[in-house]
C-alpha cells in the first residue's frame, strides 16, 4: 500500500512589525508599511500569531473588494533566502 503525502507551502510575506509594550501588559502590533495591520497580544508569541491572523484578514478583504494588493504585500519568492530579525522568547 502506498501513501501519498501532499506538501502545503505557506505563503510568506516580509513585513516590518513594531511590538509596543503596553503599560497594562501585553503588546500592540503595527506595521509601518501597512496601516491596516494593527493587533495585540498578551505575549510576544500571541502578538505575532495575531499579526499573522490580521494579515490573513487584510488579504481576504482586498480579495473580496477586488482591490489590488499594495506593493508591500507581494509574496516572497518561495526559493529565495530571507533575512529575518525577530524576538525570541525563552
Amino acid at each position: 500500500m502506498s501513501h501519498q503525502t501532499t506538501t502545503i507551502r505557506e505563503t510568506l510575506f516580509k513585513l516590518p512589525l513594531v511590538l509596543e509594550p503596553q503599560p497594562e501588559g501585553g503588546y500592540t502590533v503595527t506595521c509601518p508599511l501597512l496601516s491596516e495591520l494593527i493587533t495585540e497580544g498578551d505575549t510576544v508569541k500571541e502578538a505575532l500569531t495575531n499579526a499573522s491572523d490580521a494579515l490573513a484578514a487584510i488579504l481576504e478583504a482586498y480579495q473580496e473588494l477586488n482591490r489590488p494588493l499594495p506593493p508591500v504585500l507581494r509574496p516572497a519568492a518561495p526559493d529565495a533566502p530571507m533575512w529575518l530579525e525577530t524576538v525570541v522568547a525563552i
